[in-house]
Parts: structure tokens; C-alpha cells; sequence
């Protein structure tokens, strides 16, 4: 109990990159919800379908999560277009065509107390996919988003660090948590910015640890070696989950911790 009211903890997990990672997602989120008296959890899954995108049985064994968010490869996935529009508790990036199906922003139920706003937002520094300003369309959402709703959680899905940085801070003490996804490598400067935002340049993933961001090692070594189109299969092996555990105050949606870690999935958790 903090002097804003009860504080609540909010799981939050990279990429998850293939079966590897769906299996860590299912089988390793109970635990870790149990461990640090998590009532929420968020998850990115834009690569849980063979590395790239989502189908609709991958979503099913992520079920546990309280929400998914996406990215760049959203639409990889043959039909997706339409299969998105089944799946309530998923957003993909605001910053996209509003063409595009599918919501860029939600709020969901939070079992513990309250609700927590989701906003899915896309970087534009050296990433392929055209995506608008993020900063213009995250403006444009926060004033739509319910003032009872107090905690709000942005994924920026971005490549360069100093963008994921100017979001956190252009957002300090309007959002709850800015946690960066995309580049795989879980981070190391998380922190609360002064105005109680909590900020994480990025999660990590959830997928092959003795592997390259998630895939074979001997196709992405072959693939710069040769400059030649390659193949990279999705590491199903050794498989590694990074989180970051968000705690916030119930009443005012300010950030007062943030914790980072990795779990293996081990033989003896998949044999149950």
C-alpha cells in the first residue's frame, strides 16, 4: 500500500518468436504471474507465427495474456487482414493506416481493480513498414482514452533507442509504462522518469536463447557472410522468456518500480 492507494503489478513480455515461444508464454506466465503478484499481462506476439505475424491457433496458446500487442510483421500471416477482427484483446500499431483493420488502442478489465489502457505504437526510424508520426498519433489518443482509466501502457515497437527515449520522456507522467519491443535484446535502463512514467528501451523476446534474436545461428552467420537471400529458420530450442514486471499505483496510474528478467523453460516445466 503506497500513499496513493493499493499498488498494482503489471507482467509485460517481448517478442515471443515461434512455438518456443508460445510454449514459454503458456507455460512459464502462470509462474511468473503468481511470483511477483502480477494481475495483468501483456504480451507481444507479432512473431509468434514461425517468427513472423500471428494466425489464430498461435493466439490460442497465448491465451493467458490479458493483451497483445503487435508490430511490423502483424500482417505476415496469409488472412490475417481478416482473422484480426475475431480477436478482441489484440492491438496493432495506432500509427498505421486507419484503413487497416483492427484497433491501434483498447482498454481492458484489470482482475486486481480498475483498467488499463493498451496503445500499440510503431517507430519510423529505420524500419521498413510506413507508419505515421508516433508522437502525433499517440497525442491524438490519449484525449479519446477515459479519464477514469488511470494506468496506461504504450509498446513502442521501434528500432533506434533515442526514439524509444524521446517517447518515454515526451510522455512522462501522462502514461503509466513506455516499454520498447522489436529489437529482441532485453535492456538495461529501466527506470521511473521523474514525472512517474516507467521506461524500458526494451524487453527482450521470448524465444531460442543460443540463437540470433530468435533465429538459427548458422543461417544468420551464412546470410551476412554471403549477402545472399536466406532463410532463417526460428530457433526452437534452449528457449528463454525476458519480462518486465511494472508496478503502479491503483489510484493514480503513477509508476513506482520497474523490474526486468529472464526465465528458461525448462525440460521438466514442458513435461509438466
Amino acid at each position: 500500500m503506497a500513499g496513493n492507494g493499493p499498488v498494482l503489478n503489471l507482467l509485460f513480455i517481448g517478442d515471443v518468436v515461434g512455438k518456443g515461444g508460445r510454449n514459454a508464454v503458456r507455460l512459464l506466465t502462470p509462474e511468473l504471474k503468481q511470483r511477483f503478484h502480477c494481475s495483468f499481462a501483456s504480451v507481444n506476439g507479432e512473431n509468434s507465427a514461425n517468427g513472423a505475424g500471428f494466425s489464430l491457433s498461435c493466439i490460442k496458446d497465448m491465451e493467458i495474456a490479458d493483451v497483445l500487442t503487435a508490430g511490423d510483421h502483424v500482417w505476415d500471416q496469409k488472412n490475417f487482414e481478416t482473422e484480426i477482427l475475431s480477436v478482441k484483446n489484440l492491438v496493432r500499431p495506432a500509427n498505421l493506416s486507419s484503413l487497416q483493420p483492427g484497433k491501434g488502442w483498447n482498454v481492458f478489465r484489470n482482475p486486481a481493480g480498475g483498467e488499463v489502457a493498451v496503445i500499440s505504437l510503431m517507430g519510423k526510424v529505420f524500419m521498413k513498414e510506413s507508419a505515421y508520426c508516433p508522437f502525433e498519433t499517440v497525442e491524438k489518443i490519449l484525449p479519446q482514452i477515459p479519464r477514469t482509466v488511470k494506468c496506461i501502457i504504450v509498446d513502442l515497437h521501434a528500432e533506434a533507442t533515442s526514439e524509444k527515449a524521446a517517447m518515454a520522456w515526451f510522455l512522462d507522467g501522462r502514461v503509466t509504462a513506455v516499454i520498447g519491443t522489436h529489437t529482441h535484446v532485453q535492456t538495461a535502463d529501466g527506470r521511473i522518469l521523474p514525472g512517474g512514467t516507467a521506461f524500458l528501451s526494451d524487453v527482450g523476446m521470448a524465444g531460442g536463447h543460443n540463437s540470433i534474436l530468435g533465429r538459427d545461428i548458422r543461417d544468420v552467420v551464412r546470410k551476412f557472410r554471403t549477402g545472399m537471400p536466406t532463410r532463417l529458420n526460428v530457433t526452437e530450442h534452449d528457449i528463454r522468456l525476458d519480462y518486465a514486471v511494472i508496478s503502479y499505483e491503483l489510484m493514480t496510474g503513477r509508476a513506482v518500480a520497474i523490474r526486468t528478467g529472464s526465465e528458461f523453460l525448462t525440460t521438466e516445466k514442458i513435461n509438466g
